[in-house]
């Protein structure tokens, strides 16, 4: 299997160069230290499979597995961060990595997961299997607690005028207040004081409206949320 290494610390990228080449089956092509490197190593070097720092100076991991997905669907990616955030997974998952395993990994579990990207199986370490276990088990909880404080669980147009807008037709009423009251600018804990409930469930939701709306963070949320605002004034 053809690898290239996207990481930009030269140390932790040495260990993982110095770790596959122990084995027989798995061969270091290239090594990157950014995003824009990693896409045009890709390009370049075809691999089978990249494995992929989140955060890198430049274009992050993120962003460049999107670019690498979209370009080269042949090309499998494996996430290998510290980074262990639902949102950091749900993103990763939702451009096209198929695997995402912490660099506190064992040496034995990264080649594991490495074989079975590169074989086209879906996989996530240790630690990441359980957070994503709680994440489901909880938005029961948050579904729950949701429809208790709003009455109706679907969605419906709303107060704000940009609910109309398609991007935001699959967030709960709920959802949608949260996501106006991110857009002019509250925390989680105001808008937990605010909605009186707990800021977990806040936090919940805003993983759920990130989701939805396929951003990396809230700050891209609340650009949607301004464009839309934007467009309606024009029309």
């Amino acid at each position: 299997m053809r690898i290239v290494i996207a990481e930009d610390h030269p140390m932790f990228r040495n260990g993982v160069r110095s770790l596959l080449a122990t084995t027989d089956d798995l061969e270091v092509v290239g090594e990157a230290a950014s995003g824009e490197e990693a896409v045009r190593l890709a390009e370049e070097l075809s691999p089978d499979l990249l494995l992929m720092d989140i955060r890198m100076p430049g274009m992050n991991g993120i962003e460049a597995t999107q670019v690498i997905r979209e370009r080269f669907p042949s090309i499998e990616v494996l996430i290998l961060t510290m980074y262990r955030d639902d949102q950091s997974v749900f993103t990763a998952m939702r451009v096209g990595a198929k695997g995402y395993v912490l660099k506190d990994a064992d040496e034995e579990e990264l080649l594991q997961s490495i074989r079975m990207v590169g074989s086209g199986r879906a996989v996530f370490g240790t630690g990441i299997a359980e957070r994503m276990m709680h994440y489901f088990s909880s938005q029961g909880t948050a579904v729950r607690e949701s429809r208790l404080s709003e009455g109706l669980p679907a969605a419906g147009p709303g107060h704000a005028e940009w609910q109309s807008d398609p991007a935001f037709s699959e967030l709960t009423r709920r959802e949608a207040e949260i996501l106006a009251r991110i857009a002019s600018g509250d925390t989680n804990a105001q808008i937990a004081s605010q909605l009186h409930v707990s800021v977990k469930t806040v936090a919940n939701n805003v993983s759920n409206i990130l989701n939805k709306l396929q951003v990396m963070d809230r700050h891209e949320a609340r650009r949607l949320v301004q464009q839309s605002r934007q467009e309606r004034v024009g029309e």
